[in-house]
C-alpha cells in the first residue's frame, strides 16, 4: 500500500499490525521479503508490532486479514474507537467477506498468492482514495 499511495501521490499514513505479540520487533518472513522484492518493493526493514489501543483514534480505517483477527480487533477496540473496522477483502469487488490467503505453514507460491490478495486491496483502497 506504501507503493501505490507513493505511485499514485496520495498522502495517506499506513502502518501494519498484529493482533498477538508473538512477532514483535521481528522484521517480515523471509519469503515475504523475497516475493516483495520479487515485485519491486523492499519491506526488509519492517518491524513487525502490536495494535495499540490508541490505534483506534489514530487511523480512520483498520483492516483485517481475515475473520479472527477482525473479532480480535473488535475486541481490543475501546469503546471510543473512531477507527471503521473491515476485512481487507472487503475492498476487493468479489471478494467481500473473504480472508487474505494465510501462506504461513505452506511453501512459497503461497507468499506469491498473499501478495496478490494485498496489492488487489491495495489498488481498489487507492483507487477509493484518488
Amino acid at each position: 500500500m506504501r507503493a501505490l499511495a507513493e505511485r499514485d501521490g496520495l498522502n495517506i499514513h499506513i502502518d501494519s499490525a498484529g493482533t498477538g505479540d508473538w512477532h514483535v520487533g521481528n522484521p517480515p518472513d523471509p519469503r515475504a521479503i523475497a516475493v516483495a522484492r520479487d515485485y519491486g518493493v523492499d519491506i526488509s526493514g519492517l518491524r513487525a508490532r502490536q495494535v495499540a489501543r490508541e490505534d483506534f483514534a489514530r487511523f480512520s480505517h483498520i483492516f483485517a486479514l481475515d475473520a479472527d483477527n477482525l473479532q480480535n480487533l473488535r475486541q481490543l477496540a475501546p469503546a471510543d474507537a473512531s477507527a471503521e473496522l473491515a476485512l481487507l477483502m472487503d475492498a476487493v469487488d468479489g471478494r467481500v467477506g473473504q480472508a487474505v490467503a494465510d501462506p504461513y505453514y505452506g511453501g512459497p507460491e503461497g507468499f506469491v498468492q498473499t501478495w496478490r490478495d494485498v496489492n488487489a486491496a491495495a489498488e481498489a483502497l487507492a483507487k477509493q482514495l484518488s
